[in-house]
């Protein structure tokens, strides 16, 4: 056989080439996009209204109230649902939803989501602030206790894994002491205030509803979180399953920029006194809303900051730290995955809000 002309071997490398070039140039495979969900489910704390209606208070309710996340999310066949949550149970009922994929966000506290992500939850803080509630120690009306000290060897009332359990081992800590110097009551906020009322417990943190007992003259409150360092408020934030982050950041956008505008419009102008309304409006007391304010050093702006600060950073990463040591969870965790900042960095660019909160 010939051996090949040098015009034949020219021939075949550029049948070659062209071949090459036509597997390299073919389009690449695209992927379908994902299909959007029907609904985005949102859990929120609420309270049934004189008329039975569901009633939502703090961040989750201006959200709901502005209708823009509702009706942006419309434009996409998405429906927006509100979850409630009961007072008395808010970590279980949440945590179990996350859980269980029967929802998407949470507006809830710091403690219960540390516990959730140790548990194996995969959750992440989608947007900061809107709430930093204080706390308050009471004990009956008759009582002689003027201070944590002199309750030593007492039982306390306290909803064990709920938000308040970390500022109330602060408290402890700051006096030398800790929960094995007390009795602890593990009850919700209902049973913990039929406790006190009864005689059946000599104190009960709590939250603002102390104020309630104290107008029952059941109670009076002899310590509050306003005298306190500011990192020793409870936090209550939105938080997003981590799957459904990374599955849907479109829709996560859209979630977290509601929440910011609702942030900033609250924040200035007249915006507390509007939420004093709105709050009435969702069936609290006045007179318990304003008591809960005064005397608080945060600064109302700083109080809807939607910021990942260093002071937050910290904040969870010494709650981690006390929920193992109090055996809450059963070993460390790493806090430095539970934050998705990039939605509200990028809510604050498309709302030009950059620096509204900067400084502060």
């Amino acid at each position: 056989m010939m051996p090949d002309s040098r015009f034949d071997v020219q021939r075949r490398r550029a049948g070659l080439l062209g071949v090459a070039l036509v597997a390299l140039l073919a389009p690449f495979p695209v992927r379908a996009a994902e299909p959007l969900p029907d609904a985005l489910r949102i859990a929120a704390v609420s309270r049934t209204g004189p008329s039975g209606k569901t009633l939502f208070s703090g961040s989750s309710a201006l959200v709901a109230e502005q209708g823009w996340l509702a009706a942006e999310l419309g434009k996409l066949g998405v429906k927006l649902q509100w979850v409630p949550v009961t007072t008395n149970s808010v970590a279980v009922q949440v945590n179990e939803a996350f859980a269980n994929k029967s929802i998407d966000f949470a507006h809830y506290g710091d403690l219960p989501s540390i516990i959730a992500n140790a548990s194996g939850l995969r959750t992440q803080l989608v947007v900061p602030g809107g709430s930093m509630n204080n706390t308050y120690l009471v004990v009956p009306a008759h009582s002689t206790a003027r201070s944590i000290k002199d309750l030593k060897g007492k039982k306390i009332a306290l909803h064990r894994g709920r938000p308040w359990e970390f500022p109330f081992s602060r408290l402890l800590a700051a006096n030398g002491m800790s929960q094995k110097d007390v009795r602890i009551l593990n009850l919700n906020p209902q049973a913990g205030a039929s406790a006190l009322a009864s005689g059946s417990a000599d104190a009960f943190f709590t939250l603002s509803d102390a104020f309630l007992l104290e107008d029952k003259k059941v109670g009076k409150i002899i310590w509050s979180s306003k005298q306190a360092p500011q990192d020793w408020k409870m936090r209550a934030e939105l938080w997003g399953d981590s799957a459904f982050l990374k599955k849907y950041p479109q829709l996560a956008q859209l979630v977290a920029t509601a929440y910011v505008k609702a942030h900033q419009k609250v924040a200035g102008g007249n915006g507390r006194e509007d939420y004093i309304q709105h709050e009435v409006a969702a069936g609290h007391a006045r007179s318990l809303i304003e008591r809960e304010m005064e005397g608080d050093t945060t600064k109302w702006n700083e109080r809807w900051a939607p910021l990942f600060t260093p002071e937050l950073r910290a904040h969870y990463a010494a709650g981690a730290a006390y929920a193992q040591q109090a055996r809450l969870i059963g070993k460390p965790l790493d806090t430095s995955g539970l934050y998705a900042p990039q939605f509200v960095e990028q809510a604050l660019v498309q709302l030009k809000l950059q620096n509204y909160w900067a400084g502060r």
